[in-house]
């Protein structure tokens, strides 16, 4: 035994050298690299006068021309940039990707093993200063004094560049509970709000577009003006791993908070003050075939068997154009019989010109979801319909759609080729460009993209935390509530099961022996499938069944009918649930709100006004019946589209 524990150790220690070895290597290859790439930096633009008036001179040439005047018209702006930009530069401006940062707000200028996100992306000096790329989707933001400080030099190093085009920073949500892989970054600095489905519940167009205005103030602070949402689509199908991202099942209540949402982050208009936003997922990404997402190839098709399409579009023709989104993001799928070619939305012509473009004269950017072209680490190139064509030939039918942008791709050496040799015209590129620089202008990213590192105070504090605490108590839905069991009194003992530890000191009545108790507060997550595919990102992704395994469901009855129970049901999707619900108490429908705003509803501190902005299905059966692009359509749900209780 002795023995074979120091072979094995041996052979442990033997691979963790050659690990570290291999990453030292690697290491010293990514210095030289940065080196080589920072060789590339030019001059920082200084600031001049013309005849009393600053500018920038982001071209260093001594002169205040036509793009660096902000007292000139937009569209002559735009024309001077195109006509000064080389066909490198036209071609990065054209890609969104992911960015990290390093401690404190520096750049990633080496990938680092203590930050995993650094060692899948390329770092900033090439995004920026070889591929000539100027927008980018920031990730995990440790504090906003951080964010703040990254901003600032990533655009003084995008300043650097020959022209000194600023960078757009983008950003998925950051107001809610917790990481979403590849849908949400959470940051604890910010004030915390339900989710987008939890807003559903609250009804309150206007609280949804005051939380627009209060997220716009927050991110603009800290130099993030492109949101990667809301999110248009229906949650039609419960089984859709992006169900809590919807307002509702209901395109009409969708539509009107849609609406709301941008109006909140952009105004009555886009504006130097303005947070734009790209509003997801045309034509509405919510009824995917049998639930899988589109994420992946076994969720490539959407599915129309109660021939609804028109009715997911309602939410963008009703909300988001009305409310003149500044960009649109089409989803992966493949909208099975609604074209004559079978292709994924981005790649898909009779949707984002015939459709988006031309019938319902949608001007802004259009930006292809992440991933179209090239494998990533975390997963495949979602290809759907044109997985035989080549990266480059995937580009092209890109562009021919009608796409502007390319998301979560840094391939610009692809359109270099496909002009290179008269497959895409330079024209072409303007044309996109054109609505690509026209946000840039109107967000006064060119006139200064800097933000105050010394003013950040505006985040997360006190009354924006007070609203969203707010949000939280209204989004709350009280689904049973057996003979006026809630509220409980004050003097109630509890156990508590699946919520923070760190309620104990607002609740004194929290116990920590379960015989000890007098009620049990039992909260549970939605249940899911095994991951069905390869890929690493679906490891992450909860999708599939929304019934627990019998054991864990036993073991879950076992405890709740031992005492009388207060269940909470966290409503990622809608958990079917009728055996629990039947020995339970009181059930309570959360959408990412804090528990201890939870334990407030439940010892009535406020009454709750939340109504469901979906249906909780009855059963399994129920749900594999239901059709995919109808709403509340499953036979006898266990609670209705619009129910919700108060004491």
């Amino acid at each position: 035994m002795k023995r074979g524990l120091k072979i094995a150790g041996k052979i442990l220690g033997v691979l963790l050298a050659l690990l570290i070895l291999t990453y030292f290597i690697f290491w010293i290859k990514w210095k030289i690299q940065a080196s080589s790439h920072m060789d590339l930096v030019g001059e920082e633009a200084p600031v001049l006068s013309d005849n009393g008036r600053q500018f920038r001179d982001l071209n260093k040439n001594g002169k205040l021309d036509v793009y660096e005047n902000k007292q000139a018209d937009i569209d002559a702006r735009i024309d001077d940039l195109l006509a000064q930009m080389n066909l490198e530069e036209k071609a990065g401006a054209l890609f969104i990707h992911m960015a990290v940062m390093a401690d404190g707000g520096e750049l990633n200028t080496v990938p680092s093993i203590t930050n995993p996100f650094s060692l899948l992306l390329e770092t900033t000096p090439e995004q920026v200063l070889k591929k000539k790329m100027n927008h980018f989707n920031i990730m995990m933001t440790p504090s906003a004094l951080e964010t703040a400080r990254w901003n600032n030099n990533l655009q003084k190093l995008a300043e650097c560049t020959r022209l000194g085009i600023p960078v757009t920073i983008a950003t998925d949500p950051r107001h809610g509970a917790g990481f979403d892989a590849g849908t949400s970054v959470a940051s604890n600095f910010y004030s915390r709000w339900p989710s987008q489905l939890g807003m559903g519940a609250t009804r309150d167009s206007a609280l949804v577009r005051e939380f627009g205005d209060i997220a716009r103030q927050e991110y603009a602070a800290l130099g993030l003006r492109l949101a990667l949402h809301p999110m248009a689509d229906l949650a039609t199908e419960p089984r859709w791993a992006r169900v809590n991202g919807c307002f509702s099942e209901d395109a009409h209540l969708a539509a009107k908070l849609t609406e709301a949402y941008v109006l909140g982050f952009q105004g009555d208009s886009l504006s130097s003050t303005s947070v734009a936003c790209m509003t997801k997922h045309f034509s509405g990404g919510g009824p995917q075939e049998d639930g899988w997402d589109a994420h992946f190839a076994s969720g490539k098709g959407q599915a129309y068997p109660g021939s609804n399409f028109d009715y997911h579009v309602i939410p963008f023709t009703n909300g988001a154009l009305k409310a003149r989104t500044a960009q649109i993001m089409p989803y992966y799928g493949i909208p099975n019989g609604q074209t004559s070619e079978e292709v994924g939305f981005a790649f898909n012509k009779e949707i984002i010109t015939g459709l988006l473009r031309d019938s319902l004269q949608y001007k802004g950017v259009i930006c292809t979801d992440w991933g179209l072209v090239s494998d990533m680490p975390v997963k495949k190139a979602s290809a759907w319909g044109v997985e035989q064509l080549s990266e480059k030939e995937r580009v092209k039918k890109i562009l021919d759609a009608g796409c502007d942008m390319l998301g979560g791709e840094s391939r610009p050496d692809l359109i270099i080729q496909l002009v290179g040799e008269g497959s895409v015209s330079e024209a072409r590129l303007d044309e996109s460009l054109r609505r690509i620089f026209r946000d840039k202008f109107t967000l006064g990213l060119f006139d200064n993209p800097y933000v105050d590192t010394e003013k950040l105070d505006i985040v997360g504090n006190a009354n924006f935390v007070a609203k969203g605490k707010m949000a939280q108590r209204k989004a709350l839905v009280l689904l049973k509530n057996d003979n006026d069991f809630l509220p409980l009194s004050s003097s109630t003992k509890v156990y508590v099961e699946g919520m923070s530890e760190n309620l104990v000191t607002a609740y004194p009545q929290i116990v920590t022996d379960l015989s000890d108790a007098d009620v049990i507060i039992k909260k549970l997550q939605t249940p899911s499938s095994p991951p069905v595919g390869d890929d690493l990102l679906e490891r992450f992704i909860p999708q599939g069944r929304l019934d627990f395994p019998e054991d864990e469901k036993e073991d879950i009855l076992k405890l709740i009918s031992s005492k009388p129970t207060v269940t909470v049901l966290k409503i990622d999707r809608p958990s079917v649930v009728p055996d629990i619900n039947a020995a339970s108490k009181a059930v309570i429908a959360d959408f990412d709100c804090e528990d201890e705003i939870i334990l407030e509803l439940i010892f009535g501190k406020f009454k709750p006004t939340g109504k469901l902005p979906i249906e909780i299905p009855s059963s399994m059966e129920a749900v594999e019946k239901q059709l995919e692009d109808v709403p509340y359509d499953s036979q006898d749900p266990l609670y209705a589209f619009g129910h919700g209780l108060s004491y």
